[in-house]
């Protein structure tokens, strides 16, 4: 039998059990509550949330109640107020890291520099994260849409999505600073990635050089499950699935040691699944 050995990290981070936790208790007072959006992308979580009475609504024009809870992603400003606007409670379950780069780009943009954040603008925690810059920035992961800026803007804010690889950001740095720093330039640098992720993803990288296959356990939506995929890929064979069903047994065959990771909105219990049913293929 080959070793099953899961990273010493795995399950909830503390942002996505905070957000479950307010949730659940205040469904419990309520009766049921609405989310803006997925409040974590996990369909396994969010199937469990469904049954407690939680329901996801996509757009502030679908809200039915008199109160709403925003996802641990966080929403920016505008939104909000849209919302309370329509006499509408508004109760966050912002991610306290999501909710400090937030705070940093209202800050960089309140001191008059262009703020630039590294992540995928489709994203709805780099929306956010914009729109608290108040229209004063981009997202992107390369340095072209900052190159195609006339002019260049002489100060500029740099920080990351809270789910970055810190390694990636480092050289996209690298970049904007070999494009941007001529006469007179400023540019900040803001460090904004989550504590959590970043040891998640070292001791994912650490198992991932023992191993000789990985498995990744999460949504394919999750921001942060797909970077665990996309590090460990680099390093040894990898697969991302959503659940222990998603295992296929050839991918075992002559597998020595086998290694076990999870995004951060993925439960304990669907990690102890896949264990589970890896050991009984063998």
């Amino acid at each position: 039998m080959p070793k099953i050995e899961k990273a010493s990290r795995t399950g909830f981070c503390f942002g996505v059990k905070r957000a479950i936790d307010l949730l659940e208790k205040l469904a419990q007072r309520q009766g049921g509550v609405e989310t803006l959006g997925a409040v974590v992308h996990n369909q396994q979580v969010l199937e469990r949330l469904s049954r407690l009475g939680i329901r996801v609504v996509n757009h502030i024009d679908a809200i039915k109640g008199d109160t709403v809870v925003t996802s641990s992603h966080g929403v920016s400003p505008d939104l909000e107020e849209s919302i309370r606007a329509r006499h509408i409670n508004v109760v966050s379950t912002t991610c306290p890291f999501v909710r400090r780069a937030q705070v940093a780009a209202r800050r960089l943009a309140e001191s008059g520099f262009f703020v630039i954040v590294y992540g995928d603008g489709n994203h709805p925690e780099v929306r956010g994260i914009l729109g608290w810059a108040k229209g004063q920035g981009l997202a992107t992961t390369d340095e072209k849409p900052i190159a195609a800026l006339h002019p260049t803007p002489r100060r500029l804010g740099i920080l990351s999505q809270t789910t970055q690889v810190p390694a990636y950001f480092i050289q996209f740095v690298k970049g904007v600073i070999d494009l941007s720093l001529t006469k007179d330039a400023e540019i900040r640098i803001i460090d904004t990635i989550c504590h959590d992720i970043r040891q998640r993803q070292a001791a994912a990288l650490e198992l991932a050089h023992r191993a000789d296959l990985m498995l990744v356990i999460g949504g394919a939506s999750s921001a942060n499950t797909n970077r665990l995929a996309e590090i460990c890929s680099e390093v040894t064979e990898t697969h991302l699935v959503a659940t222990a069903d998603g295992i296929e047994k050839a991918w075992l065959k002559g597998k020595k040691h086998i290694g076990i990771t999870s995004g951060a909105s993925t439960a304990e219990e669907t990690v102890e699944e896949v264990m589970k049913k890896l050991r009984g293929f063998f």
